[in-house]
């Protein structure tokens, strides 16, 4: 495996790594991985794969377990994510605003909003100054939707975070947001 692609080729095994606990990982299956290159090449340095590793790792098994919530709701991680951006702001946004607020790109926004206006949704209005730009809201049964589905996907979120305890949580979210602070500073690339 690469850091980049999530998927390994299984195997249990230990590797240390630092924290507050200093702890072991046990068993997770990018601990064969980084056996694995430090059998290929003993004196590379495996510690930045041993965090982008376990992220991608983290979000490939999160993405194929999909959200249950979203999912019964019938809409996907990023529709949910547009949907959430205009009901967070309470504002009235454009396809642009909301490639930017979803770091997604602009393309996929607008087969998204598409998906979404066919089901009622969200609204597109056009601007009275020009006319290549649209400004899309909720419907009632968008703010509904939304509404109804966040609670049931933050116990569900909860719920895949159970084997973590607060204080961890808390310190993970900290360190997880440092570093996403550095790398939006760095990459700014949007998401598909």
């Amino acid at each position: 495996m690469t850091a980049a692609n999530g998927r390994t080729a299984g195997g249990g095994g230990a590797v240390h790594h630092g924290g507050a606990a200093g702890r072991t990982a046990a068993g997770d299956t990018l601990a064969a991985v980084v056996r694995q290159w430090q059998t290929v090449h003993p004196g590379l340095d495996t510690g930045p794969m041993e965090i982008i590793g376990r992220i991608n790792r983290c979000a490939a098994l999160l993405q194929q377990a999909e959200d249950a919530p979203l999912r019964h709701a019938g809409l996907t991680r990023p529709e949910f994510d547009l949907l959430g951006a205009l009901r967070r702001t309470g504002l009235e946004l454009t396809p642009g605003e909301l490639a930017r607020e979803t770091f997604s790109s602009g393309a996929a926004v607008t087969k998204r909003l598409k998906q979404l206006t066919e089901r009622g949704l969200v609204e597109r209005r056009g601007d009275t100054r020009d006319r290549r730009v649209a400004h899309v809201r909720l419907t009632d049964a968008g703010r509904d939707l939304v509404d109804s589905i966040l609670p049931e996907q933050l116990s569900y979120e909860t719920a895949v975070l159970s084997g973590v305890d607060g204080a961890e949580q808390r310190e993970l979210a900290a360190l997880l947001g440092e570093l996403l602070v550095q790398l939006e500073g760095r990459l700014r690339t949007p998401r598909g």
